[in-house]
């Protein structure tokens, strides 16, 4: 009997069995001369996808459906390859040293973003020594709450904070993650003081905030969207311009009182400097056909994510005004790297 297997599964195995594919690929074909200021002759061998998070987390999964679709549009094996650690700059180290033909992409995240303004480091900063390819998602972070908070919106709870300054806690995954700064965002724009607790990575807190210890947490939508439609965490608030459709009974920051406070865990693909404009272009050509076929776009809409596509240069702008946004935040918050 013949066995149906879950795209995410079959795109895993391709970037599996793509490493040794690749090495008889390299051994076996000479490549072909190519001008470096068309795409004519590229690829001419197999490509890599960096990836700043460990194998089979969200940001890796999203990463291997999209990889062999990328392959099929350019007839080449596209390796996955994961390198976590230093909340993304290990990868975006790797990828910034790598040779500028386009073969080797990194698929970065909002992380990587807010590094460059609390670790500046010039060997591998976004829209400069890493070029903006495609933008791939977006994924507004929820604010939830405990049940036993007595707070049935987001008005209700400022007010509580007001009330009882420092008693009541918000989860987040350390210092200068995504979750603290819109963290510290809310307690600015609401004028309250609610305690940080600082978790090891991104949904280690769900335990603690499932049992009442952390009171407050800020979450992708689709690691809390059963918990919110069974009662086990109560939805103020989606931090995203429109209302998700897995939670379409939360409302969205502006619609609870807070208008302008907007996160999200965003992804994209980025090339090293030097790559040629011809090749980024053809890159974001076949990124964007991927991104937009209805099965991965479908998967992405299930779990509370949009996916974007776009020009690079649309990117990169989208890029100027996150850190420009995150900045502020951090200054006005007085956030220091650590």
């Amino acid at each position: 009997m013949s066995k149906h297997f879950p795209p995410a599964i079959v795109a895993m195995a391709i970037a599996m069995a793509a490493g040794g594919a690749a090495a008889q690929t390299a051994a076996n074909t000479s490549a072909p001369a190519f001008d470096k200021g068309s795409a004519h002759g590229f690829p001419h061998k197999p490509l890599r996808i960096i990836v700043t998070a460990i194998a089979g987390s969200a940001p890796d999964v999203r990463v291997r459906q999209v990889a062999p679709k990328l392959a099929e549009g350019l007839g080449q094996i596209v390796i996955v390859e994961n390198r976590p650690g230093a909340n993304g700059t290990i990868a975006a180290q790797l990828a910034a040293r790598a040779q500028p033909d386009g073969h080797t992409l990194i698929s970065a995240l909002v992380n990587n973003a807010i590094n460059d303004l609390l670790h500046p480091q010039s060997c591998c900063r976004l829209n400069h020594e890493l070029l903006p390819v495609a933008h791939f998602s977006l994924s507004p972070l929820v604010m939830v709450i405990h049940p036993s908070v007595p707070a049935n919106n987001l008005q209700d709870y400022l007010k509580l904070a007001k009330a009882r300054p420092g008693a009541l806690t918000y989860a987040s995954a350390g210092p200068g993650s995504i979750t603290q700064l819109l963290g510290e965002w809310i307690k600015l724009k609401g004028g309250v003081n609610v305690l940080d607790v600082p978790y090891k990575s991104v949904g280690a807190e769900m335990p603690d905030l499932l049992g009442g210890q952390i009171k407050t947490g800020y979450l992708v939508a689709s690691a809390i969207a059963a918990h919110v439609q069974s009662g086990k965490l109560r939805g103020l608030a989606v931090s995203g311009r429109t209302r998700l459709p897995i939670i379409r009974e939360v409302p969205t920051t502006a619609e609870a009182g807070l208008p302008g406070v907007e996160a999200s865990a965003w992804s994209g693909y980025f090339v090293p400097a030097g790559v040629p404009h011809a090749i980024i272009q053809r890159l974001n050509q076949e990124l964007v056909r991927a991104f937009t076929s209805p099965e991965i776009r479908e998967l992405a809409t299930s779990t509370g994510t949009e996916v974007v596509g776009g020009r690079p240069e649309a990117f990169a702008a989208f890029i100027r005004s996150e850190i420009a946004k995150w900045g502020g935040i951090i200054r006005e918050a007085g956030i220091r790297p650590q």
